[in-house]
């Protein structure tokens, strides 16, 4: 091929061209930064919330977790022999283990199975797959499949859920309490230290601050997650609770909110979804500032002791408006201003 046929675009058949790669987002600008690898980094830093419930649950988290996982993987399975896709290609990106990981540590430990195959399924079918799949989804996924069996099963994901059913208190001291932040929106104390160390109860993935820190922190060193998106959420939510505290002092201080309930876990593992946030920096942070303000709002003015998985689904629904609202000007200047 000569000099020539390059400028002119004569490319004989059968001449060695550029390659071009052609797939769905979230896209990378390192070769080696694959989506297999991503998700691989999701489950790496989700080790430590894992071994937490471990510890805290006993076998009721492993239980979880495996058919969550296992309903997401059949799932994603069917789903592609239904649309004449080769189901290793789907399921070998680890996209729908990590979905099934992040909704089962999203659930209460009493939780039928029912339940987590239920929101499995739903979370493949119509929080991504309808949508075109991995790269097409507006919504996170393992949020649409809990939002459903939320509303479904309100009696399975309620506050009662959480100290319900039988189980011997020595296998899992901490699943005989009320969750904290239940405690405290009745007006009841709960100590700081219990919040980081994880001595509560509640969701299997939300109760030791610490464990999601140290997560989160990972994602972030390997910008598998945007950290405007965490440092958004949390700056949220500490102006927030900070004015509250000192307009009308209550309970529940600006630590309180930080380091209860599914704050942490969502603000790193859930609203930093590739998929479903913005792409630019700026966007990030006006998407995890907005998180964190529902959250506050959903808190504060609502029965519901938490908010953070009405939050990322109503923010999900704004990205494409950020990101139109918030494109990069170009090198040069807007299109149509010359100087």
């Amino acid at each position: 091929m000569t000099e020539a046929d390059q400028k002119t675009g004569n490319i004989e058949p059968g001449a060695v061209g550029p390659a071009i790669h052609v797939a769905p987002s979230p896209h990378v600008f390192s070769t080696s930064l694959t989506t297999r690898r991503m998700m691989l980094d999701v489950l790496i830093g989700l080790l430590p919330v894992f071994g937490v419930s471990l510890y805290a649950f006993g076998w009721f988290a492993p239980q979880q977790i495996g058919i969550c996982v296992l309903s997401c993987v059949v799932a994603e399975t069917v789903f592609a022999a239904m649309r004449g896709r080769g189901p290793m290609v789907v399921v070998g990106d680890l996209s729908a283990v990590v979905t099934g990981v992040i909704l089962a540590l999203s659930l209460p430990w009493s939780a039928p199975w029912y339940v987590a195959v239920i929101g499995s399924v739903t979370a493949i079918g119509f929080g991504k797959v309808v949508f075109g799949g991995l790269g097409q989804n507006i919504f996170n996924p393992a949020m649409v499949g809990r939002a459903l069996i939320m509303i479904c099963f309100a009696g399975a994901m309620g506050a009662g859920a959480y100290v319900s059913g039988e189980v011997n208190a020595e296998e899992a001291e901490v699943i005989s309490q009320a969750t904290p932040m239940t405690v405290m929106q009745k007006g009841g104390s709960f100590g700081v230290l219990g919040l980081l160390w994880g001595n509560t109860n509640g969701s299997l993935g939300e109760t030791c601050a610490i464990a999601c820190l140290i997560g989160g922190l990972y994602l972030c060193i390997r910008r598998t997650a945007a950290w405007q998106i965490p440092a958004g959420v949390l700056v949220s939510v500490v102006l927030i609770a900070g004015l509250m505290d000192l307009v009308h002092p209550s309970n529940m201080t600006v630590l309180h909110h930080l380091l209860g309930g599914a704050l942490l876990f969502g603000a790193f593992f859930i609203a930093t979804d590739p998929v479903t946030s913005p792409l630019t920096p700026r966007g990030r942070w006006i998407f995890g500032i907005g998180v964190g303000a529902v959250i506050m709002l959903l808190r504060t003015m609502s029965n519901y002791p938490e908010g953070v998985m009405f939050a990322v689904l109503l923010l999900n629904a704004v990205v494409p408006l950020i990101n139109r609202w918030t494109v990069p000007t170009p090198v040069g200047g807007p299109a149509g201003r010359k100087k």
